[in-house]
């Protein structure tokens, strides 16, 4: 019997350029995709300052960068077209389902079996919600999508954690967001990290490069790397092994939840807990219409 010569690998592509904490929602669907394509090449089409963290994700082959150019930046757009539709896509997952990528859809392969994501701003469903509509409907079925668990994000970080004398039981706080929405950010982590403390608890914090401030303002175990911050495998593997974590609402929170880490998220009126989907297995949120106006005593009586 002659020996079987293997056919081509069946590529298919996925688009969720960012944010952050959007990857990290991405893992299950990226899972499930995996799962219902074992034999395939799978490409992540991903912005470019994701690219590091990306390539840790066991569920993808390939990243294509897309720097999202500006429209009018010719070049840039048509090599990254080019790109794509030279790769021999059978599939593509739009997990962003962005006008941009419904253009890119427009200007690829004509007859391409394209499954893109519906969930306009204004709706108050998870995007989990939508990659699950979106892979059911394209026949993958959706096991792990509303699940998301990115424990290949965490780095062991019990040598740091030694070194720095913090103790198994510690609570993380993420006082910070991103710069564009200090609206976000909840002014009071300070007097929760003083009572934590008083009450017996150890409690640590591993800002971002501009959270450096912020965070030395908190009485707590300031977590900084040689380059002075965490990156992102550091900075889950001590979200991981934290026994509650309290946030805002931005990546590190979202990454805590998908971690399986107990923890509290803090949502002010810019957006709701539901439409995030922060709210799996151990961890809960509080919504409020003015995060000042929220009680350090509500927060820690959450935590006990």
């Amino acid at each position: 019997m002659p020996d079987r010569i293997p056919g081509p690998r069946q590529q298919i592509l996925v688009i969720r350029q960012g944010s952050f904490g959007d990857l990290v929602q991405a893992d299950g669907a990226l899972r499930d995709i995996r799962a219902h394509h074992p034999g395939a090449h799978i490409s992540l089409l991903v912005a470019p300052q994701f690219h590091r963290l990306m390539q840790r994700c066991p569920h993808v082959d390939t990243l294509i960068d897309d720097p999202r150019a500006p429209l009018l930046n010719l070049p840039g757009n048509l090599a990254l077209l080019r790109r794509l539709r030279d790769s021999g896509f059978a599939r593509v997952y739009d997990l962003q389902g962005s006008q941009r990528t419904r253009l890119y859809r427009h200007l690829m392969t004509p007859g391409l079996a394209w499954h893109g994501k519906d969930n306009p701003g204004s709706s108050a469903a998870p995007d989990r919600a939508a990659y699950a509509r979106l892979l059911a409907a394209a026949g993958v079925e959706p096991t792990h999508t509303g699940t998301p668990d990115v424990a290949w994000m965490a780095d062991d970080v019990s040598a740091l954690l030694a070194a720095e004398g913090v103790a198994p039981g510690y609570i993380a706080l993420v006082p910070g967001s991103s710069a564009r929405h200090p609206q976000k950010r909840w002014p009071h982590f300070a007097e929760l990290a003083r009572r934590l403390v008083q009450s017996g608890r150890q409690v640590v914090v591993a800002p971002g490069p501009d959270e450096l401030d912020l965070a030395r303002t908190l009485p707590c175990q300031v977590l900084v790397g040689p380059s002075g911050f965490l990156d992102w495998f550091a900075l889950a593997g001590v979200l991981a092994r934290a026994s509650f974590v309290v946030g805002n609402d931005t990546g590190p929170t979202h990454l805590a939840a998908a971690l399986g880490t107990p923890g509290l998220a803090l949502f002010g009126p810019h957006t709701s807990a539901r439409r995030t989907g922060i709210r799996m297995r151990a961890f809960d949120a509080i919504e409020t219409a003015d995060l000042g106006q929220l009680s350090v005593d509500e927060v820690f009586a959450r935590i006990a």
